[in-house]
């Protein structure tokens, strides 16, 4: 089937039928000059589509609901996370959406999650603006033309212009994200931020691949190299995930969400959502060299009277992003697949400066950190404060768990014990004393020191036990100075090191006491000891 034989879909399942027309499954250019016609964005130099997302640069967290019913009532870890909400009022709500749209031009995107087959769901995207339905092609995997057109499993309608009444429809405020497992549905209004489409996707697979196919759903990035040995990537915003995954001697699988399935590593998404903020052709080559036509720009500045893009001007927000089909990376792995993995890394950016910059942990403490989700955020550049900021978010990932952590923690122990895969901790922040007083891991040596954990060059027995953390650090590591791989051996004053670690282990016990008063797992009193 040719593209000029495209059938518009049947959209009477949702009682659609777009009075000013359905634009079907229109190509990245088409988008572009649909979405320049609208004046939703203009072209820079680099030939990208640029937009802003309007009110909102950003998910709104206390805005996403989940729908609670017979699916969800007793599997969904119900709290601030994931809010419930009533069946009426979604029935409601999407009643007054579909007769919106009614009134307007609406595009529709057939795509699918998941590049391993067997784990696979299909999805179809209408949206109002023809910059959604660009983000939806480059973010989502493409299918084939002969699988265009089926009813799918998963409908998205996502319309910026709709507003809602908090009173009368049940939300917070004027937006919203409602996720409905029972419908197959998520209904996203007001916003026009497209993180919300990709990470209500995520928050699906979160719930539907631990439950029905004992998968574990990861926000992580994910490569592998030339022998294909699997590496995958753990860590929080500013921690090094996107930086250390991308090794020009290893093919990416993906950037940000994944699978891990019986035999393999798969990415769930079809393109990649980067952060801009201070992005330069040096510090971030296959970013910087994917911002090109068909590539999608949000809420970026320009240099004064030109189309050329000022990364470090932050003025409408600094969560600035470029989303952008995985081919744009040149050494991407398509299909974005792979065996599972021999490596994991957890990065961390401890500014208190007292974790080793690499340990080794056994399947226990990999549950535990797993399940902390640590980093230290610098508190700013406020006069009067340099302390670090603690940052805990369960299974790197907190935001976008519908299950209790706990689940994620059990799959990813039992996979580690069952493929005897290495698991690492690596400080990409202080060393040698706190924020304010010592230094950043220079990257060069934390490359190092994962290159020579994926190559096996720290299978040795060179280990030392943290006094205070109880993990196993390697006392050498090649192109790695050996005194920096002992923390306590490069601050100053070692009784104040001393005083730094306990404060920070006291931290993870505090935090992992929440993972103690609901379905307590087996190893939660062992690993608080360990800290």
């Amino acid at each position: 089937m040719s593209k000029m034989e495209l059938q518009t879909p049947d959209l009477s399942y949702l009682n659609l039928q777009a009075g000013l027309g359905i634009k079907y499954q229109l190509t990245a250019a088409e988008l572009v000059k649909e979405a320049l016609r609208n004046n939703e964005g203009i072209l820079a130099s680099s030939g990208a589509l640029a937009v802003d997302t309007g009110k909102f640069t950003g998910r709104s967290p206390k805005d996403r609901f989940i729908v609670f019913d017979s699916v969800t009532a007793d599997l969904v870890w119900w709290g601030d996370v994931n809010i419930k909400f009533s069946m009426d009022k979604f029935n409601s709500l999407f009643r007054k959406m579909t007769e919106y749209l009614n009134e307007k031009t609406i595009y529709v995107r057939d795509a699918s999650a998941c590049a391993d087959t067997d784990y696979s769901i299909s999805i179809r995207v209408i949206t109002e603006t023809a910059y959604q339905n660009l983000f939806a092609n480059n973010l989502f995997l493409r299918p084939k033309v002969e699988d265009l057109g089926l009813v799918p499993e998963w409908t998205i309608i996502a319309a910026p212009g709709f507003v809602a009444n908090p009173e009368v429809d049940g939300t917070r405020q004027e937006n919203f994200s409602i996720i409905n497992f029972s419908r197959k549905m998520i209904l996203i209004g007001r916003t026009g931020y497209t993180g919300e489409i990709k990470k209500g996707i995520f928050s699906v697979l979160n719930f539907l691949l631990p439950v029905y196919s004992n998968t574990l759903s990861m926000h992580c990035s994910a490569n592998v190299g030339k022998n294909g040995d699997t590496a995958i990537f753990f860590g929080l915003s500013g921690t090094g995930k996107t930086t250390l995954s991308a090794d020009p001697e290893r093919a990416l699988i993906g950037d940000d969400e994944h699978g891990w399935g019986a035999n393999s590593i798969f990415n769930f998404e079809g393109g990649c959502y980067a952060k801009c903020v201070d992005l330069t052709l040096e510090k971030e080559p296959q970013i910087y060299k994917a911002i090109k036509f068909g590539s999608l720009l949000e809420n970026i500045n320009f240099f004064p009277n030109s189309y050329d893009v000022d990364f470090s001007n932050i003025a409408k927000t600094e969560n600035t992003r470029v989303a952008y089909p995985i081919e744009y990376i040149d050494n991407a792995v398509i299909p974005s697949i792979a065996k599972t993995p021999k490596n994991i890394f957890f990065l961390t950016a401890d500014a208190f400066g007292v974790l080793p910059p690499i340990s080794k942990l056994n399947a226990e403490q990999a549950m535990f950190h797993f399940l902390s989700g640590y980093t230290a955020k610098v508190a700013g550049t406020e006069a009067g404060i340099t302390e670090p900021q603690l940052t805990f978010s369960a299974c790197f990932g907190k935001a976008f768990l519908p299950l209790h952590p706990t689940k994620y923690a059990e799959l990813l122990g039992e996979k580690i014990k069952e493929q005897n895969v290495n698991v690492w901790l690596v400080n990409t922040g202080w060393s040698g004393g706190p924020f304010g007083v010592g230094k950043r891991m220079k990257l060069s040596y934390t490359r190092a020191m994962i290159t020579a954990a994926i190559n096996g060059n720290l299978n040795h027995n060179n280990y030392k036990m943290h006094h205070v953390f109880k993990l196993m650090m390697p006392l050498h590591c090649v192109n790695v100075p050996d005194e920096i791989l002992d923390p306590s051996k490069t601050w100053s004053n070692p009784e104040e090191y001393f005083l730094k670690a306990y404060e920070l282990a006291d931290a993870f016990a505090k935090n992992f006491k929440q993972f103690e008063q609901v379905n307590e797992p087996k190893f939660a009193q062992e690993e608080v000891k360990m800290c």
